[in-house]
């Protein structure tokens, strides 16, 4: 079960990614994110539109945001969440850089996102170690 909580959420845009590419069948996977997926009017008279790539980047920064939260956490479980944390990335890194599917602004953002989860959570784990053994210049 530690194990599963382990596990970066991060994964998720990486596979919702994927599966939308690699299973659209279109010939241009920018295209594919461009589809409208949520639409009103507002009270501006303005209509919002939302497309699929912008929901994939909002869903990638709530997942994000767990994740800050997940790196609060001290201990074995919190190791191992970097380390895979830090495996998604390079897994994110080679698809983009391998992948022509991969080549998108919305795959970037989502690379980028993935990239902030490993540097947040390696900052703040150092941190609060720092805080928890009085360890460096904030120590009395």
């Amino acid at each position: 079960m530690k194990f599963i909580l382990s596990l970066p959420l991060t994964l998720l845009p990486l596979i919702a990614y994927n599966i939308i590419v690699f299973s659209g069948g279109a010939s241009d996977p920018a295209m594919i994110f461009e589809t409208p997926v949520l639409g009103f009017d507002m009270v501006s008279g303005a209509r919002f539109t939302m497309v699929t790539g912008d929901l994939l980047v909002t869903g990638a920064l709530v997942v994000l945001f767990i994740e800050v939260l997940k790196a609060t956490r001290t201990g074995t479980v919190a190791l191992a969440d970097h380390i895979l944390s830090m495996l998604v990335f390079v897994a994110y890194l080679v698809e983009f850089l391998v992948i022509g599917g991969a080549a998108t602004s919305v795959f970037f953002i989502l690379m980028v996102v993935a990239l902030i989860d490993v540097i947040a959570g390696f900052s703040i784990t150092i941190s609060g170690a720092r805080r928890d053994f009085a360890v460096g210049p904030d120590a009395h």
